[in-house]
């Protein structure tokens, strides 16, 4: 039998907008993490809506963001309800609940008014489930000079070692790169769009929230002069610490660099295919020359077309072979392995560790995360 103070339940609902994923894990006392089960929840339409709506500002933002905060904690809270009982635990085997909440605004670059802003609303989420939560991940380290972003290389560091030089790269709707050399410091950063554009092209011309498979991407060619056009783009060129988000990249981005062209819709999403893995690679190898082995999480690693476009592609852009896989050959599911790090951000809050990397981040020093909501 488990021990209750070893149970965690982290919850992540990311930059694309799909759902909740909720993953029981057990955390050993020296971090070791292991998924033991998770259920993933899609948002009901109207939740989905008034979280894209607030990434812009909007009319009564206040209020409204407010009201997706409790919508939030409530399907996060049934999120756990249904995850408990299929793993038929009770809420009082549970030591804490890691929290993402959902990011709506996130604006790194401005010194000591720099803010990221989750909406969530932790105390209901802890009055709902009964459980400690530890949400407000990323605000600690930007008060310490960093981004507050990426927070997952730590636990990449934690999770996924070998004697090679690895490389993680998590594709949710922004890919960030974890770099985890041999001998040396780890360090990572935002690279650059994930699935965020193709979910939002395919959207706006076929009401599908995500193009499956890469299929219809797989149906129209690669356009190189919008491709070079798109990767043109500042923060691509901008050196680490860097993180970003729908701030950045977003439909009205998109179609500022197809300006008055008409493009085929398939070949837009084709070419939006390749930039993603266009700029994953260029970045990997700009930092990371000698990376050996690349193991792809996230939701982009169950998309067929861009995992065999990371193939074909770093045939070309390295210089050594770079085996691809994913992180299921680690035996983590790719789609779970964000919400098992927030499960281990709040053992780590828990146990007083820090769990940013200032090399990552840029932050001035090492930080405890998280802010605790108590049941």
């Amino acid at each position: 039998m488990n021990k209750p103070h070893s149970l965690y339940i982290g919850l992540m609902s990311g930059t694309s907008l799909d759902g909740i994923d909720a993953v029981l894990a057990k955390i050993g006392a020296d971090g070791e993490a292991s998924a033991l089960d998770a259920i993933s929840k899609p948002f009901s339409p109207d939740l989905r809506k008034a979280l894209f709506e607030l990434q812009s500002p909007c009319q009564n933002e206040l209020h409204r963001e407010k009201q997706a905060g409790n919508a939030l904690a409530l399907a996060y809270a049934s999120a756990v309800a249904q995850l408990l009982n299929k793993a038929k635990l009770q809420s009082s085997d549970i030591t804490a609940i890691g929290a993402h909440g959902q990011t709506i605004r996130h604006q790194p670059h401005l010194g000591e008014m720099a803010y990221t802003h989750q909406t969530l609303n932790p105390s209901l989420l802890a009055e709902k489930t009964g459980i400690d939560v530890i949400a407000d991940f990323r605000s600690r380290d930007l008060a310490a000079g960093g981004h507050g972003a990426p927070l997952v290389p730590a636990f990449h560091a934690q999770q996924f070692v070998e004697d090679k030089n690895l490389a993680i790269l998590n594709v949710g709707g922004i890919a960030n790169l974890t770099l985890l050399p041999k001998n040396g410091e780890v360090t990572g950063f935002d690279c650059g769009p994930g699935n965020i554009l193709m979910d939002a092209w395919i959207h706006e011309h076929q009401g599908n929230t995500f193009d499956e498979y890469g299929q219809w991407a797989l149906q129209g060619k690669v356009n190189e002069t919008l491709l070079v056009k798109m990767l043109g783009d500042a923060f691509f060129a901008k050196a680490p610490p860097k993180s970003t988000g729908r701030d950045d990249f977003h439909l009205a981005w998109l179609k500022e660099k197809l300006g008055s062209e008409n493009y085929p819709s398939e070949d837009v999403q084709a070419t939006l295919l390749h930039l993603t893995a266009q700029s994953a690679l260029e970045s990997l190898v700009r930092h990371a020359p000698q990376t050996q082995k690349l193991i792809v999480c996230g939701g982009g690693a169950r998309n067929t077309a861009l995992m065999n476009l990371f193939k074909v592609k770093a045939q070309n852009i390295f210089n050594q072979a770079l085996e691809i896989t994913t992180s299921d050959t680690a035996g983590i599911d790719p789609q779970l392995v964000e919400g098992l790090a927030f499960a281990w951000l709040a053992w780590a809050h828990k146990e007083k560790r820090p769990a940013n990397l200032p090399a990552v981040t840029g932050a001035k020093g090492p930080r405890i995360l998280g802010a605790y909501y108590p049941a």
